[in-house]
């Protein structure tokens, strides 16, 4: 059973694994930690990981990368078409609003949603895991950034069900880190101690994630989180945007004019700006053919990149002082600042941890990977296939959320969760109504990094007045469960009927009624008077009995009606039926792919071993070498031409074809360069028989036990083999290697076999052990009178001395 974590970031992904020597992030076919974020589709090819980066300059209109930020979004968020604003590939609008990704698929146009297109992704991050662990992958845990809303969450969930994974929990990136650095501590103070509070830094390739956490043994708790949608890619783009400024003005070039070019000078100055995390020298950069066929060159400095980068930096200071405020701690109550993500290795955000916190950046985990670990451990604990010691997370809700409603008396509106409350949790909130209600979830205005608040809407059915036509009270139920996910997931009405029970005339002990009556304490009416309204003797009469009200309640589970973000479950099942088929045209194509190989390296290789310095051209006439050349052209011809898409069966045919022409001369260069060390063994053979025969016949002991009929057997069977040797070899004489041998190289075997093992039963045959003496005849006759045994003294007995007592002897026996 599988226990993974998945790091799924905008630039790369991570998969860590939970074994028994511990959390291992592993490699793919790449023999690469880092599986790059993206997509490339290529005629009939659908191209994942890291084979997709490295095509992205080349076919760069169908290579998707950075679709994390569009997961969950609307084509007309203001944030969208800022990213689509870069994107080299085409997008538009779909007809619910959503993104749709357009690329050449299977030689037709295709539209992806951002979620389908994640399913891709995780579908090869699948494959990977599977090839480590060789067990079926389902359960996992994903780490997700700490600003997700709601509706990137559910898409992340919808992308993770498409590629057929069972997501046991989503992490918030910034809680996974948590978790792998206080897991391991074994000095982290006890639940009644003050608690440890460490500030995590995550800058990452296109977002900052900065967070506050407490720790005590055993458990951790998020304090704070905050973000800005600032990353290594922003500084890329202020150093391409300088140095294109540079070349324009240098070169007369513009290299935001063409999207390839472009790309390509993006990805030289993520070059140097690693570098420059490490050196504060002038570095050069240098481009060859760049654009127009033209060279260009510069160079930068870090301290030039820092100016450039200025205004970066100072929302970097901003988010770090804003995580002070949200989590009220002081300088002095923060125990370290641990740093993690590719962007953090830059000296200046360094240089601003150590002003803002009063700490220097700590490096206690892996800058890379210390977030899938995290993920990976979260998995360990939920999942029972792994035995792990407990350790509770307790994470935030980082956005307030607010709930409204509409009824008579106009637009009601409340705060249900304040910011950076704990989660998961459940609220419960109660609400008066006659009438079905709709009730809105949306965050809290100007508290999310997009324009759209909207969380759900829950249509809550089945309410209706109570008896005397008042209002009936509801309860709702408003969790956020542990993926971070806000919804309604309950609604209950508490339905309440009065009735009247009678009062038993008989008082009861102490003027209490009696339990079981249903109802409160009441007085008796007391004794008849005289001059009363009553019946006499003997004569029916109307008794007046009190009544009394009993309430009972009942509680009347309320269907919902949920409009919220996600597929629904036949857009999804549809999706997800998509995904299966793409999975196995890649296998198909895989195949495919590898028999049109298999081909091609047929005809180079007997191209090369037919040539005149070839191994197989001694075996082949000229006439049969060209004719086999001509064809060897022909359909390496065929090759690039009419045959580069064709399917699988057709590559085939044609590779038997040809290796069933060149079958007869691979068949005499094997019989030819075999022959020698055959005809070898089999004289080797016949000399060792003949010469066992030599050496019976001058008495040699080791052969004393054989007879002469044996031996006259194995003699005629060496003069036999000798005799069908000399006739082989003779035909062998005057025949020329481009002619079919004569004589097999399985025969020479066979012969070598029959007499090795004629030779051997006889020659190997084991003497015969000398026949064992009666018993009365080993010791000499007994004499009478002496119970059978052989006295010391005897003679013709044993002569039996009893030895001599040492202290060497005693010391040698146990």
């Amino acid at each position: 059973m599988s226990v993974i974590g998945l790091d799924f970031g905008n630039e790369s992904c991570y998969v860590a694994v939970a074994k028994a020597g511990g959390i291992e992030t592993i490699a793919n076919d790449y023999s690469l930690r880092a599986t790059p974020s993206f997509v490339a589709f290529a005629g009939r090819n659908r191209v994942l990981g890291v084979a997709a980066k490295n095509q992205q300059v080349t076919n760069m209109s169908n290579t998707i990368g950075g679709f994390k930020r569009l997961l969950g979004r609307k084509y007309d968020d203001p944030v969208v078409q800022d990213e689509l604003r870069t994107a080299p590939y085409e997008a538009k609008a779909l007809p619910d609003g959503g993104i749709g990704i357009c690329v050449n698929y299977l030689d037709e146009e295709h539209v992806f949603t951002p979620e389908q297109i994640t399913a891709m992704l995780f579908t090869k991050l699948k494959e990977d895991a599977f090839k480590e662990l060789k067990t079926q992958i389902n359960d996992c845990v994903i780490a997700v950034p700490s600003y997700f809303t709601n509706a990137e969450r559910q898409a992340l969930l919808d992308a993770a069900h498409i590629s057929g994974l069972h997501v046991l929990r989503l992490i918030n990136e910034t809680t996974a880190t948590a978790l792998s650095y206080g897991f391991y501590k074994q000095d982290l103070p006890a639940a009644e101690e003050k608690p440890r509070n460490v500030i995590f830094v995550d800058c990452g390739h296109a977002s900052l994630q900065v967070s506050a956490c407490a720790f005590h043994k055993g458990t951790l708790k998020m304090l704070a989180s905050c973000s800005d949608s600032v990353g290594g890619r922003d500084f890329d783009m202020m150093l391409a945007m300088h140095f294109n400024k540079e070349f324009l003005t240098k070169y007369k070039i513009d290299a935001s004019s063409k999207k390839r070019a472009f790309l390509r000078l993006m990805t030289e100055v993520e070059k140097l700006k690693k570098n420059m995390s490490a050196n504060s020298t002038k570095l050069p950069l240098n481009i060859e053919c760049f654009m127009n066929e033209m060279d260009v060159s510069s160079s930068l400095q870090r301290s030039d990149m820092e100016e450039l980068c200025s205004h970066l930096f100072q929302r970097i200071e901003k988010t770090m002082r804003k995580l002070l405020v949200d989590s009220k701690l002081a300088l002095e109550d923060i125990h370290s600042v641990e740093i993690v993500g590719g962007s953090s290795r830059i000296p200046a955000v360094k240089h601003l941890i150590e002003q803002i916190f009063g700490k220097p950046a700590s490096t206690t985990l892996n800058q890379d990977e210390a977030v899938s670990r995290g993920a990976a451990l979260q998995c360990a604990i939920l999942s029972p296939a792994v035995r792990v010691r407990e350790f509770s997370c307790t994470d935030v809700q980082p956005y307030p959320v607010r709930i409204s409603w509409t009824d008579t008396e106009g637009l009601h509106d409340m705060k249900v969760y304040e910011q950076y409350h704990a989660a998961p949790f459940s609220r419960l909130l109660t609400v008066h109504r006659k009438e079905a209600v709709t009730l809105n979830l949306h965050y809290e205005q100007n508290s999310i990094p997009y324009s759209d608040t909207f969380i759900g809407s829950y249509h809550v059915k089945g309410i209706k007045p109570g008896a005397n036509n008042e209002p009936q009270e509801v309860k709702v139920k408003v969790r956020i469960n542990q993926d971070g996910i806000i919804t309604i997931s309950s609604a209950v009405m508490y339905e309440r009927k009065e009735s009247e029970e009678p009062v038993s005339p008989t008082p009861a002990a102490n003027g209490d009624q009696k339990a079981g009556d249903g109802g409160g304490a009441s007085p008796d009416a007391g004794p008849q008077q005289p001059g009363d309204d009553a019946g006499k003797a003997g004569e029916p009469m109307d008794i007046q009995e009190d009544k009394k009200k009993k309430v009972s309640t009942k509680q009347v589970e309320l269907t919902i009606e949920s409009k919220t973000h996600g597929f629904a479950f036949s857009e999804l099942q549809k999706y997800l039926d998509e995904e299966k088929k793409m999975i196995a045209n890649d296998f198909q194509e895989k195949e495919r792919i590898d028999a049109k190989n298999a081909l091609e390296e047929q005809v180079y290789e007997v191209r090369e071993k037919i040539q005149s310095e070839g191994l197989l051209h001694p075996y082949i006439e000229e006439q049969d070498a060209s004719t086999i050349c001509r064809e060897l052209e022909e359909t390496e011809n065929w090759l690039y031409e009419e045959g580069e898409s064709c399917e699988k069966a057709i590559y085939k045919e044609r590779l038997e074809k040809l290796r069933a022409k060149i079958e007869p001369v691979r068949i005499r260069y094997e019989e030819y360069s075999g022959q020698e060390q055959a005809f070898t063994e089999l004289g080797y053979s016949i000399q060792q028989t003949l010469k066992a025969v030599e050496q019976y016949r001058a008495k040699e002991p080791k052969y004393e036990h054989l007879t002469e009929t044996e031996m006259i057997n194995i003699t005629e069977a060496a003069q036999k083999a000798q005799k069908w040797y000399e006739e082989a070899r003779s035909k062998l004489v005057g025949i020329r290697k481009t002619q079919d041998v004569p004589v097999k190289l399985a025969d020479i075997r066979h012969e070598t076999q029959t007499l090795t093992t004629c030779t051997n039963s006889v020659l190997n045959r084991p003497k015969p052990k000398p026949p064992t003496p009666p018993a009365d005849q080993q010791n000499g006759p007994a004499p009478a009178g002496n119970g059978g045994g052989a006295d010391a003294t005897t003679p013709g007995g044993d002569q039996h001395e009893a030895p001599k007592q040492t202290t060497e002897d005693s010391m040698d026996v146990e």
